[in-house]
């Protein structure tokens, strides 16, 4: 199985979403296309697969370095927005991301997979927030947790591996840090009208 993984996560950072095919997966790991197919009848339960293993890669990291008991919540949400961003400067995760976008563009099963585990994403950074701002309330965490992730995620096409200001990553992780913990901490719940 984590072979096949391998090269279905491959198959999306090298050649691409047009190239994710069961062939080509198959190929990329030496099997046979049936056999692959009898594992995995359609290309979106490899991409599930995908997203669950990147899910708990994702996990390890935060318990490893951000949920840590001794850390104040704005430390760990300055960890948080820094592991994200230095993240978006793999290749890896500049062109996982990128494809995986682009399919659920057109594919609405991808697009709920992608969106499930946004929602987890978006669940961690909520966690963060909530406790630097306990005036807000959990739909307004939500939508500040949303509004931060869509902000650390749109540096992928600007910044991440490879773009064209992939160089001055470090400057913006120091103005999203900056940015961000201040929004969290100081926004006043009248100032999100509609969310109780």
């Amino acid at each position: 199985m984590d072979l096949i993984l391998t090269a279905a996560l491959d198959v999306l950072v090298d050649e691409g979403a047009a190239a994710f095919t069961l062939r080509r997966i198959a190929a990329r790991c030496g099997m046979q296309v049936g056999k692959l197919s009898y594992h995995f009848a359609r290309k979106e339960l490899l991409i599930q697969l995908l997203l669950d293993d990147l899910l708990d890669f994702y996990e390890g990291l935060l318990d490893e370095s951000v949920r840590q008991p001794h850390l104040d919540p704005e430390e760990q949400l300055r960890r948080m927005i820094g592991l994200v961003l230095d993240d978006i400067g793999s290749k890896r995760t500049t062109h996982v991301f990128t494809e995986l976008w682009a399919l659920s563009n057109h594919n609405p099963v991808v697009a709920e997979r992608v969106a499930a585990f946004y929602r987890r994403a978006h669940a961690n950074l909520a966690a963060a927030i909530a406790p630097l701002n306990p005036a807000l309330s959990p739909a307004q965490v939500d939508v500040v947790a949303r509004f931060v992730s869509a902000t650390l995620e749109g540096t992928t096409i600007f910044a991440g591996h490879g773009k064209p200001w992939a160089n001055e990553m470090p400057q913006l992780k120091l103005l999203a840090v900056r940015s961000m913990l201040h929004l969290a901490s100081t926004l006043h719940p009248d100032e999100l009208p509609g969310l109780a």
